[in-house]
Order: C-alpha cells, then structure tokens, then sequence
C-alpha cells in the first residue's frame, strides 16, 4: 500500500481522549489496565492511523503566512466538497448554495431540530443509538422515542417501517434523525430500505436529519446511497450532515457542513445556526477539508477501506470461532463493532460489569454499550493496524472469554 496502516502511533500525551482519559472517570471511560498490560484503544470513535499526508500540507502551507484574521469559506472550500461528493457518491447537482458550515455534525442535527421542533417534542430516533444523539437531544429538552432495529435471520439489523409508522403517528411525531451508515449498528443502507424509510416519513409529514458522517467508511465492496439521492421528495425534506473528521481522523479541528437543497429548509436551518454566532469555521478546519479532499484523498480513503474490511473480517470470523454466545453483525459500515454478549454473560452467570472490567484489566479499553440503548452489549474500535487488533483478540481469548 502507498500508505502507512501498520506502524503504531504513540498517542500519549497528543490530545488523545483515547488514552490520556483511561482512568479519569470522565465519561464512560475505561479504567487503566492492570500493571503488565499496555492499553489498547478501542472505544472513542477515532481513529489510530495518521491522517493523508496531504492535510498536514494543507494546514502547513496556511501557517507559513502569518495573519489569522476574519475570513469567508473560499471558493476551493465548495469545489472541494462538490467535486468529492460527485466522485464518492455520484451526486451530480451539488451546488455552492447548498453547502453550509456546522459546528460538529451534532450542532447541525440541533440546528435543524431546533428550527422545526420546540423543547417537549418527542422526536424518532432509531435504536441501538448513538450515545451523541441521546445526549444532545435530552439537554435541549427533546423527548426521544425509539423504533427498534431487529436483526432478521441472517442477523442482519433492519428497519421495522411498521413499527416507525405507529410510532409517529402515536405520538404526532414530525422531526425524524436518520443515522446512515448507522451507528453502531454498522449498517450501510441499501436504496429501497432508504425509499420504504422515506415513504414512511412523507406520510407522516416528517423533517428528516440525516447523520452521514460515516458515509466515506465504506466495508467489502458496499456502497453509500446519500439520503437525499433516493427520489424527489427526500431530497425536498432531508438535511443531510456529514464531514472530514470520521474519514480522515480530524475531530478535533472542529468543521462539519450541510447539504439541503430545499430553499425553505435551508432558510429556517441557517436563521437557526446563525442565532449563537458561534457557528463560525476556524481557518485551519477549512484548509484541513481542503486538503483532505484532494485526489490522494480519494486513494487514502480507499485503501483505509481496505484495511479496515480486513481487520473486521479478522474480528468477526475470531469471534465466530472462539467466543461462543458472543453474538454480532457483521458491520458494513463504520469501524465500530457492536457485541450483543447477553447469551455469553447468561451461560458464564456474569454480569456485562464483570465482562467490561476483565477486558479493561489486561489492556482491552472497549466500551459500554448499554449507553448505546444495547442491554448487554460492547462497542469496539477496530481502526488501528491489524497486528493491535489481533493482539487485542488473543488477549480477550487468553484471559477473558477463555471461561
């Protein structure tokens, strides 16, 4: 490969919550692994590989000049988003004027929200969900409702249209948040799962935000299908979020966009961001995006792609062999694996406490997934080189699953 996946980064002391908050109790961090044991990170949903090196030549470039004045998002700032959803996605009537900066994909799923729905409102939300959609809908007041998904025999997580029907109509529901790729689920959604979601919102007379965020991060050949792209009317109802930070490791530069083509929807969603006047973008962020989006971007991306299928493919196939009553679908997005551990836990007499110490204990820094509306289940970072995920993997047979 052109470029490095293998090589272990020492992320200590670099701003990493990953490792610098093992221990801290902040959040749903995990406790710091017994003496003997180095940790492994694999619950905040970043990644341990170096981003393309064409982002660090961006944000380089810029320093050079000494000036960090006001600005406006340049010219190349929307080629760059046009040209990459053309080439990734097939979009072929993106535009400037639909392009708008956010301050995170969250500050854009409020921003829309807030423009449509009032605290008190109950909103659709599908579950297993994303612990960020949670909070940040508790603390601005919204009510959350859930619509399970239900793996089918294959075990393979899908949309029960039915139940998000009666749900909404119940509750005189009209904003929806659609998560896609889903989060943690890892489900890429096909086109007419897309089109029966969207039906089922048009007749309810929805708002629907779309978290596209995972959209680059792509598994064993499947392809992302925008929201927006599926007919005429989704692309009228949809705000659709997404940015660089998921595909190229760049969280912590802050810089999401959004994409509505409904002049309405686009008016009620800026008129609402603009209010804090803290949505604004920092000039490093623009250059990073700019960067990132460049044609060795693009191979970047791909070969991440196909990194990252084989170490969740390592990953499931281990699990399927080793870790019997272990139970999970295979993701087709993401990086993330999401272990329903109910059956193993039940057949062991553990509790899901138990069985997360025993893997922080000797270095595994996996996460709660009980936050993620999963009873008993696990969410594991798999984006760092195969040889710590293999390491991970023989520690949870050595010394946690081997009961």
């Amino acid at each position: 490969m052109k470029y490095d996946f293998i090589s272990i980064m020492d992320r200590r002391g670099m701003d990493a919550l990953a490792i610098d908050s093992l221990g801290s109790g902040m959040g749903s961090s995990p406790d710091l692994p017994k003496d003997g044991f180095d940790a492994i990170p694999m619950w905040v949903a970043d990644m341990n590989f170096p981003t393309v090196p064409t982002v660090l030549e961006a944000i380089i470039q810029r320093t050079q000049h000494p000036a960090f004045g006001y600005f406006a998002p340049s010219e190349e700032y929307y080629r760059s988003i046009i040209r990459w959803h053309e080439t990734r996605n097939g979009v072929k009537d993106l535009e400037a004027e639909h392009i708008g900066y956010e301050n995170g994909v969250l500050g854009g799923v409020l921003a829309a929200l807030t423009a449509f729905a009032s605290p008190g409102d109950k909103v659709l939300l599908h579950s297993p969900t994303y612990i960020g959609f949670t909070a940040s809908l508790q603390n601005n007041g919204f009510e959350i409702v859930h619509s399970p998904l239900k793996p089918d025999v294959d075990g393979i997580w899908r949309m029960d249209y039915d139940d998000m029907d009666a749900r909404l109509k119940e509750g005189h529901i009209h904003a929806a948040i659609f998560c896609s790729p889903h989060n943690p689920c890892g489900r890429v959604w096909e086109r007419w799962e897309i089109e029966q979601a969207m039906e089922v919102y048009r007749r309810n007379d929805c708002i629907v935000i779309s978290d596209e965020i995972w959209s680059d991060i792509l598994l064993n050949g499947h392809k992302h299908i925008p929201t927006q792209s599926v007919n005429g009317d989704a692309k009228k109802r949809t705000v659709a979020l997404y940015a660089p930070s998921k595909t190229f490791n760049l969280a912590g530069l802050i810089g999401s966009y959004h994409i509505i083509y409904d002049p309405y929807l686009r008016d009620r969603v800026r008129a609402k961001g603009s209010k804090s006047h803290y949505n604004s973008m920092n000039v490093l962020s623009m250059h990073a995006l700019i960067g990132a989006y460049r044609p060795e971007g693009h191979e970047w991306v791909d070969e991440l792609c196909q990194v990252l299928s084989g170490n969740v493919n390592f990953a499931c196939s281990h699990i399927a062999e080793h870790f019997p009553g272990v139970q999970v679908s295979r993701p087709e997005g993401t990086y993330m694996l999401f272990l329903d551990c109910a059956k193993w836990c039940r057949d062991h007499g553990w509790t899901l406490d138990r069985l997360l110490k025993a893997g922080w204990d000797v270095g595994v820094a996996w996460q709660d997934g009980r936050i993620f509306h999963g009873p008993c289940a696990i969410r594991m970072n798999l984006a760092l080189p195969l040889s710590r995920v293999q390491e991970a993997f023989d520690r949870l047979g050595r010394y946690v699953f081997h009961t």
